[in-house]
């Protein structure tokens, strides 16, 4: 069938698609911001302390090269300049997530569109979504204009944990947190550990783009874009 006999039809919601490219950018900026951050002291340890002499679980290169100068902001050692740059997006980071959170209340889309339905976690329902993911093979036709329940699970898991969890692990890390919520140093077991947790989750959210980014790629990048952009899908 022709790309113009196929039904152009609406997908994501405006509030769904100006939160996915804000977060493109925060998400990137924080991720690189961070890494310079993680090159003013490359190492990291569990508990409430953690310096040069205490045994490190990882380390990662020497100090100020852990990660090279194109996957930092800025490119160049600066850990004045990567600790603002970090936390003024961490402001976009919550204040887009709640926006985002209101609107997807509002208009029913965390209920209607990413919450799994009972039968679609059945065991078999989930074998069947991932041997079909395996084999490349994704749905078509008006299948396609819904979220499949592994892409249900991979947005409700980032959306509703990693996320919140990153937020509030790296909320952990501030005296003046500590200060005023005692209890979530408690929470994360220490300070150093609240940094490795904030580290492995801003890994993870890492690998959810890498992942995301691979699937845009072989199901089609022009229209999986534009249905980003414009909302308006052309079903496969």
């Amino acid at each position: 069938m022709a790309a113009a006999d196929r039904p152009l039809v609406y997908r994501h919601r405006l509030p769904t698609r100006l939160w996915h490219w804000l977060n493109a950018l925060t998400v990137f900026v924080m991720l690189m911001s961070g890494l310079m951050i993680f090159n003013a002291h490359p190492r990291l340890y569990w508990g409430h302390y953690g310096a040069n002499t205490d045994p490190a679980w990882l380390e990662i290169g020497t100090v100020r090269n852990a990660f090279p100068g194109w996957a930092t902001i800025p490119s160049y050692y600066s850990l004045s300049s990567a600790r603002r740059w970090h936390l003024s997006f961490a402001w976009v980071l919550v204040l887009g997530g709640v926006g985002y959170g209101t609107a997807s209340l509002a208009n029913r889309h965390f209920r209607d569109d990413l919450l799994p339905r009972r039968n679609e976690l059945a065991p078999g329902h989930l074998w069947h979504d991932i041997k079909e993911h395996a084999q490349l093979r994704f749905p078509k036709g008006e299948a396609a204009m819904r979220y499949n329940v592994l892409q249900k699970l991979a947005y409700c898991s980032t959306v509703f944990a990693l996320l919140p969890a990153l937020v509030l692990s790296g909320l952990a890390m501030s005296p003046a947190m500590d200060a005023a919520w005692p209890w979530l140093i408690d929470l994360f077991g220490g300070r150093q550990s609240a940094r490795s947790i904030h580290f492995i989750l801003a890994m993870l959210i890492g690998a959810f783009i890498a992942v995301h980014l691979l699937m845009v790629l072989l199901a089609g990048p022009f229209n999986e874009i534009r249905s980003m952009i414009t909302g308006r899908y052309r079903l496969p």
